[in-house]
């Protein structure tokens, strides 16, 4: 949890940080360097799948920083991953796992409700006051990890 905690605090950094020059917009069609993109996809993969913690925190950075991804198109983006890792993860448990179908329905309309509250926020917030007070959240959550594994740790 500690290298977890500190790949969140690297990459709230590169989420606060303002950038150095804005330069001039981009014209076009965005252009994606797919051999990055690949090697982000298996390196924040490895990294989750290591710690054994959820990846919104390191695909959301990594499509912004690293992909140059809108940081509203990057949320939606790192969504559509993360509902697509967990549908394979559900559907790769097997049979002999008990799955609690009303508390899936629960957790479900919840998830749910707050796509649509998510949805209409999004057209209220700019994305790039998004992007800072995103990346604060995880710097946050990072130094909360590293105290609660480290000071606060009690067995």
């Amino acid at each position: 949890m500690l290298l977890f905690a500190a790949i969140m605090i690297a990459a709230s950094y590169s989420m606060i940080r303002k950038a150095k020059t804005p330069g001039p917009e981009p014209t076009g069609p965005q252009q994606f360097n797919y051999p990055l993109i690949l090697i982000e996809g298996a390196v924040v993969g490895m990294i989750t799948g290591l710690v054994g913690a959820g990846g919104g925190f390191l695909i959301i950075p990594a499509l912004v920083v690293l992909s140059k991804l809108p940081m509203k198109e990057a949320v939606g983006t790192s969504l559509v991953i993360i509902a697509a890792k967990s549908l394979i993860g559900f559907l790769g448990e097997g049979s002999d796992t008990i799955i609690i179908w009303p508390f899936l329905g629960t957790v479900s309309i919840f998830a749910i409700i707050g796509i649509f509250i998510g949805m209409s926020l999004s057209r209220k917030i700019d994305g790039e006051k998004l992007k800072p007070a995103f990346g604060w959240f995880v710097l946050v959550m990072g130094i909360f990890i590293i105290l609660r594994e480290t000071i606060l740790h009690t067995n």
